[in-house]
Parts: structure tokens; sequence; C-alpha cells
């Protein structure tokens, strides 16, 4: 229940520490007032979250980090690289399976308990400013209970070739636990960097994932953010990234979503600073009675600045999809070019998806375009492929990827690029590519 929730944020508020503090209590107070977002609201019309308000679950941080793993068994997640890598077992920090001895010149890597020693001032700076307590009751319940996470600092000018991937793993012990990780990502003036967050899971249990990202793309610099979220089909994950963005800076963000039975993904940026640019793609694959939300609010504040959104889904069983896009233009936005696309495939007459592209502009010089499609796997292409002697199994696979190609094909890392596609071709057919 939500007082079982409050309660139990309101103790972990009290015991933190500076700079964390702050941002519990501010969020134990923020979720006292909002509670969890129902489907009176506009922005949770399509999801109902009473499975987790309703849920008992315990706090990571009041539970030992469990039995660890081998890192042999996180290999089939680590893309065949290796990159520098925070790893995150059942909800809590795991430096043993971490890798962070060696890092490329001009990057900071720290745990936020670290963090909180060693960079007090620059994690003061940016800790809830990107994502106010106040947003929704899922931010503040993440900021009442912040403790676990990771900040990402990359210093000026400085280009990073290789990303760093932040791994959340949960295994059987992490089973009735809850999480919430804050990460802070800083990219300095006229730096590029590229982070990937993973959240998977070795066993089926349930449990729950409320994760906050907050992202600073200071002028000039470029960030690729990737998103892939497998968490177990018994589990919830709401995931939110709130960020914000200087003069002429690039935010190149990729969602894929694939696990959990209630997930729900928030991706919010604000284009602060003129001539600067923002590109969000995602791919979500439904299946079963699965339940997927996705949001996205792109809000142009300052001129001559351009967004670009893709989002499609591959819907299958009696899973449910739901898209809810909106770009926002100031008055101030003059010059801005918008432009925002949602397309999903039905795969089965039970699958449904409720989609709402939205434009909400008070500018008067601006290019914006928005469009929803969705539809059903072409019957007429795929008796054409079975009549060429290709395989009903791969058949379906080939009309898959074709479908996805495009947004998978956006993903700059080529590793990732690679992974996502095998998933897309094997998710729904059980059968290896």
């Amino acid at each position: 229940m939500t007082t079982a929730f409050l309660e139990q944020a309101t103790a972990s508020a009290a015991s933190s520490t500076a700079p964390l503090k702050a941002l519990r209590a501010a969020g134990a107070a923020a979720f006292a007032r909002l509670g969890f977002p129902t489907t009176r609201g506009e922005e949770w019309k399509y999801t109902n979250v009473s499975f987790i308000a309703d849920a008992s679950f315990v706090e990571a941080t009041a539970r030992a980090v469990g039995t660890l793993v081998d890192v042999a068994v996180l290999a089939p997640f680590m893309f065949g690289s290796a990159w520098p890598t925070v790893v995150f077992l059942n909800g809590r920090y795991a430096p043993s399976l971490s890798s962070l001895s060696v890092l490329p010149e001009g990057i900071r890597v720290l745990d936020l308990a670290h963090a909180s020693v060693d960079e007090p001032e620059l994690l003061q700076r940016h800790l809830g400013v990107a994502a106010p307590s106040d947003r929704d009751g899922f931010t503040a319940l993440n900021a009442a209970f912040a403790s676990e996470g990771t900040l990402v600092h990359v210093a000026k000018e400085m280009v990073i070739d290789i990303p760093v991937h932040i791994l959340h793993v949960t295994n059987a012990a992490g089973a009735g636990m809850m999480s919430h990780p804050r990460h802070v990502i800083v990219i300095e003036r006229h730096a590029k960097a590229s982070v990937i967050e993973s959240y998977v899971a070795l066993d089926n249990v349930t449990y729950f994932t409320n994760t906050v990202t907050e992202v600073y793309v200071e002028d000039g610099a470029t960030l690729h953010h990737t998103r892939i979220q497998r968490e177990a089909r018994a589990a919830s994950h709401v995931g939110t990234i709130e960020a914000r963005q200087g003069r002429d800076s690039h935010f190149l963000q990729f969602t894929f979503q694939t696990g959990a039975q209630l997930s729900r993904s928030n991706v919010y940026t604000v284009l602060e600073g003129d001539g600067c640019g923002t590109t969000l793609n995602g791919l979500y694959m439904l299946d079963g009675d699965q339940h997927g939300d996705h949001q996205t609010r792109v809000e142009h504040v300052a001129p001559n600045c351009f967004s670009r959104e893709l989002y499609k889904g591959l819907l299958d069983g009696s899973s449910h999809g739901v898209f809810n896009g909106k770009v926002f233009v100031h008055p101030e936005a003059q010059k801005t070019d918008g432009k925002q696309t949602n397309n999903t495939l039905l795969l089965s007459e039970k699958a449904q998806i409720d989609t709402k592209p939205q434009l909400e502009i008070y500018a008067d010089d601006v290019k914006c375009t928005h469009g929803a499609t969705v539809g059903r796997m072409d019957e007429t292409s795929l008796f054409y492929l079975k009549s060429r002697g290709v395989g009903a199994v791969l058949a379906k696979q080939l009309l898959m990827y074709a479908f996805a190609a495009d947004v998978i094909e956006t993903i700059e890392n080529d590793s990732v690029k690679d992974e996502l596609e095998r998933m897309t071709l094997v998710l729904f057919t059980g059968e290896k590519a």
C-alpha cells in the first residue's frame, strides 16, 4: 500500500547523509503529497500501477548483496566487449563484479556512495536538478530511497571512444526486493561520450525496479545513451531519463524494451541552448500479457534547435503497448525543427496499442510534424516468402527485422546493434538466428 511505501521512504530519508539527505527528504515529502499515479491522470491513463502500489517490497539496501554470481555468468550481457562496467547485483553496487580499474583519460565513474565523499560539490550541483522530486510519484519515491547509483563525469573537450556500461542484475536472491537507482551523467562542454544502461535478470522472480537517470549535456557536447530493459517477466520496471542540454549540444538516446510484466519508460529532455538537438529512438517488443508504456517529452526552450523521434513496437500475444510523445515548443523557440513518429506492428489478434503523438506549439516560425501508424504483419509478404522456399519461422523473422531495422540501425555502437538485431530476430520465435 502507499502508506507502507511512505513509512519506508520516511525512515530511509531520515537515515541518509549529505549530499543525499536533502534529496531524500524532498522525495519523501513529495511522495507523501503525490502518492502513486492513477489512471485518472492523462499521463497514466492507460497504465494501472496498482500491482506495484498494493505489493509489499523490501528495500534493496535493507538486504545484503546476496550470493555473488560468477563474472562468467554475466558474459551474455556484456556485448562481447571489455568496456568499463559498473555492476549492481540485486540493487546493490557490486565492486567485485565491476571493472573500473582502467578508465580512459578525462572520465570519472563512481558509485553514488563514493561520489558523495569524493565529488560532493559536483553531485550537489546536479543531483535532483534535472529530475525534481515532485515530477511524479515514482520520481519522488526514487529520490526518497536514493543511495545506490552511479556518477559518470566526462571532462571538457574529451572524446571517449568506448562506452561506459552500467549493468543492473537481479537473481533469485532479489525476490521481493525493490531498488531505486539514481544515476547522474555529466558531459562537459565539447566532450563526447557513450553510456549504456542495462537491466537484466538471471531468474524469473518478482521484484520492482524504479530508476532515474539525470543527464547534463553541456555546450557543444555529445552523448550517446542506450537503455536496455530485459527484466524478468515477473518483475515491474519504471525508468525515467531527464536530460538538460546546452548550446550546440546533441543528445542521442535509444530505448530497447522487452522485459517485465509491467514496464514504463519516461524520456524527457529540455533543449535549453541555442542550436542544440535531440534524437530519441526506441524499440519495444512485447509478448504474452506484458504491458509496456513509453512516454517522451521534448521541450524546445531555445531557438534554432531540432528534435527527431522514432519509436517502433512489435506486439504479440495479448500484450498491451502505450506510446505518448509530446513536443512542446516555447514562444522563444523560433526556428524549431521537430519530427516525431510512432509505428507499431501487431502480431496477433489480441495485441493492442494506445498511441498519442502530440505537438504543443507557442512559436510561429517552426517546422514540426508528427504521426503514428498501427498495422498487422502483411500476409501477402509472408505468402510470397514462403512460396519462394523460405520457411514460416524465417519468413516471420525477416519481416519483423525489416520493420525494426531502420530504428536499430540508428545505434552507433556495432556490438550493441548486432545484439539487438539478434534479439529482434529470435524473441517471438524461440529459434536461434
